[in-house]
């Protein structure tokens, strides 16, 4: 069977593709499509066009607010995976580390505090690994 390349599958595909691209970046778009086989080219597709282009892709709310919806929503549901990814399309869509920060605070309030304290830990460990939060000052031992 021949492969198809997901772009080649729909216009609602590639202008999700193209969307995915613009929030989480080339670099990662293509490697993520470098695993596409026979096996997972459908859910890819799924994802192409329903959720970057059905819903990403709708004009009602701006890619930073809906960036900030998904670190919440990546919390709650103890995904850190896929919050790492989405903070680096947080950063993409122009989300400063002051509103995730606020974000995740709101979060605390509904879905739990342990659960924002890991969120908490792993976005101020990337943000300082990208430069966006200084490194953290060593305490002197007096």
């Amino acid at each position: 069977m021949a492969k198809k390349a997901i772009d080649k599958e729909s216009a609602r595909a590639r202008k999700g593709q193209q969307n995915r691209r613009r929030v989480l970046g080339d670099a990662y778009v293509d490697a993520s499509l470098a695993g596409l086989d026979d096996f997972n080219r459908e859910f890819y597709t799924l994802i192409h066009e329903w959720v970057w282009n059905d819903i990403w892709g709708r004009p009602g709310l701006p890619l930073k607010t809906r960036s900030l919806i998904n670190m919440a929503l990546l919390t709650a549901l103890n995904r850190p995976r896929e919050l790492r990814i989405h903070l680096k399309g947080a950063l993409n869509n122009g989300c400063s580390a002051d509103e995730i920060k606020e974000a995740l605070m709101h979060t605390a309030l509904y879905a739990g505090v342990p659960a924002v304290l890991d969120s908490m830990h792993l976005v101020r460990e990337e943000l300082i690994k990208s430069g966006h939060l200084p490194s953290a000052k060593k305490k002197s031992k007096r």
